[in-house]
């Protein structure tokens, strides 16, 4: 049921009618071969999956029709906000893909001193868009309802300067980390988990988000690539403290 799941920008409502974007309709005629007549499920990230029948094939358009509303409870217990350092090639949109999959609520890309990726102004929006769209294409497949909301890049400083200390739990994945997680007190409100990049934070930069709150912890006794590290915090937390 999945691969027969579409997103779409339009406002959705029973016995509505509505055409699929350009991508998906190629998707659901040329890939999964679907006719008119044939069910699929709609959403557009308001926590709900709409239930739908082709009604029009045409060239590079179709129509559905909206037949039914479920109501979508499937998001995690932890309001995980991941703050990924850019990491270069495939390796962010592998990150963001399966960190949506395995339910953040939203992600903010760090540039950081030893980032490899270095982004223009304009290369910076062009990347948003695009992670953004990897994050659609992840609640597609997963089943999620919300669409965790990508964030334009902005660096360690800026965005500790923007968000003072609350009532987070703020955790740094550090490999010379004091704690473990079994040290740490379940949270009770939002997590921030910071990850670093291919050559992890300076020190510096290490100081400077434990000067605001972070805690640093180790996940065992080797080093993890930094797609790894990220999506190792976010499963241990979810089988401690989640709904794993």
């Amino acid at each position: 049921m999945s691969n027969l799941r579409f997103f779409t920008n339009s406002p959705l409502a029973l016995n509505a009618s509505v055409q699929l974007s350009e991508s998906a309709a190629a998707h659901a005629t040329r890939a999964l071969r679907l006719n008119v007549g044939d069910n699929a499920v709609v959403f557009n990230g308001d926590g709900f999956d709409y239930d739908c029948e082709l009604n029009s094939i045409k060239k590079n358009e179709v129509i559905v029709k909206i037949t039914n509303a479920r109501k979508v409870n499937n998001e995690s217990p932890l309001n995980i906000t991941l703050l990924q350092a850019v990491s270069s090639g495939d390796r962010m949109d592998f990150t963001i893909q399966k960190a949506v999959e395995l339910g953040v609520i939203c992600i903010q890309p760090i540039t950081s001193q030893r980032s490899v990726v270095k982004l223009s102004a304009e290369r910076a929006e062009k990347r948003t868009e695009h992670w953004q769209n990897v994050a659609i294409s992840a609640c597609e497949q997963s089943g999620r309802a919300f669409i965790p909301k990508v964030f334009p890049p902005m660096s360690l400083e800026n965005w500790l300067s923007r968000n003072p200390i609350a009532n987070a739990t703020r955790i740094l994945l550090n490999p010379t980390g004091a704690k473990r997680l079994a040290e740490i007190q379940k949270p009770a409100t939002d997590i921030q988990l910071l990850i670093g990049a291919e050559g992890g934070f300076s020190q510096g930069e290490i100081d400077l988000a434990s000067a605001h709150g972070f805690q640093s912890m180790v996940l065992g006794p080797r080093i993890l690539r930094t797609e790894t590290a990220a999506l190792t915090a976010i499963s241990v937390m979810q089988s401690a403290w989640g709904d794993f």
